[in-house]
């Protein structure tokens, strides 16, 4: 199988993943205006497991290196496809909340609130797991990132304020509900990581018995979200957040566009994952996983300048967001050189 050579490349792929998982959310945006994300949720899930299967069975099965992804699965210990399957199911039920919260709040809020709460609970737990890295830089890093979450915060509730002050129209609930979802989903997401490295073996070129290639890891994840969404998207179609409830049967009135929109929308965040759990062999679960969320930054910028969610903002809300970016960003450095 494919696998990373040095810790370059590693934080190379970790950009990709930024990339990605920072602009996934582009394509449910794009779709938001005539598809419900209840529907749209779907072919996003599609999309992960199908391109987390593709993966498996092209770079999982090629070359010298691990141990191919068929005979992986044939030898695997229950406990540890439970685990990758468990990490799914966590991240699913992360997800939905957070795409939710950006149907909501719009990007630029739940990324920096969701996104930068699950960073900093991820990078903890997968810390104290797999202590890679100095913790002072990597903790220091952390800080940054909370500070930029609470400056993100507040210009949220600053121009929701004005909104309601001036019974304006805006895209967005003025409530708290965006927020709240945002912080509900980001605690759930910074524990699924930890599970699926836990499923893996620690070093990709040296196959242990029972523990799984990180291609088979990222298929049975990608399965634990295609199983879970039965239950939670259901559940959600029924109570929505926002809108009226919708039934199975509006899936399927859906366009080729829109079904594609999310298929593609899950194929970019699945290779995000993928990558980033490759990059894990070199840079350590910890820093693989945080430099993953600097995709924080990347959603930010795509929700500000280009979506222009806060394009009715008071004054002194722009200081707010540029000073939550540079915040992020330092944090981010601090993290690369943490190794």
């Amino acid at each position: 199988m494919f696998i990373i050579e040095s810790y370059g490349t590693a934080v190379l792929f970790c950009v990709v993943t930024m990339l990605c998982w920072g602009s996934w959310a582009n394509t449910q945006k794009l779709s938001a205006g005539n598809w419900r994300f209840e529907l749209f949720y779907w072919d996003y899930v599609l999309g992960i497991a199908g391109l987390a299967l593709l993966l498996a069975l092209t770079l999982g099965s090629e070359g010298e290196s691990g141990r191919p992804f068929v005979a992986d699965v044939q030898q695997a210990d229950s406990a540890y496809l439970g685990s990758a399957l468990w990490g799914g199911v966590l991240f699913n039920a992360a997800n939905i909340l957070l795409g939710a919260a950006i149907s909501i709040a719009g990007m630029s809020v739940a990324f920096p609130v969701g996104i930068g709460l699950a960073l900093v609970i991820g990078v903890v737990v997968n810390y104290l797991k797999a202590p890679v890295g100095n913790a002072g830089l990597l903790f220091g890093g952390m800080a940054l990132i909370v500070l930029a979450i609470l400056l993100n915060a507040i210009a949220y509730r600053r121009t929701a304020t004005q909104a309601t002050a001036g019974s304006a129209k805006t895209s967005y609930s003025v409530s708290t509900k965006g927020l709240v979802l945002s912080i509900v989903a980001g605690s759930l997401m910074g524990l699924f990581y930890g599970y699926v490295a836990q499923a893996m073996f620690p070093q990709f070129d040296r196959p242990e018995p029972g523990k799984l290639s990180p291609y088979t890891a990222v298929v049975f994840f990608a399965l634990g979200i295609f199983f879970s969404n039965f239950l939670f998207n259901t559940l959600l179609m029924q109570r929505p957040f926002a809108g009226t409830p919708v039934r199975y049967a509006d899936y399927f009135r859906g366009s080729s566009r829109n079904h594609l929109t999310g298929v593609l929308g899950g194929m970019i965040w699945c290779l995000g994952m993928s990558f980033s759990i490759l990059a894990s062999d070199k840079a350590g679960p910890a820093i693989s996983y945080g430099l993953g969320q600097g995709a924080t930054v990347v959603a930010a910028l795509w929700g500000i300048y280009i979506w222009r969610e806060f394009r009715s903002a008071p004054r002194g809300v722009n200081s707010l967001l540029n000073g939550m970016l540079i915040c992020y960003t330092i944090g981010l450095a601090l993290l690369i050189a943490a190794r």
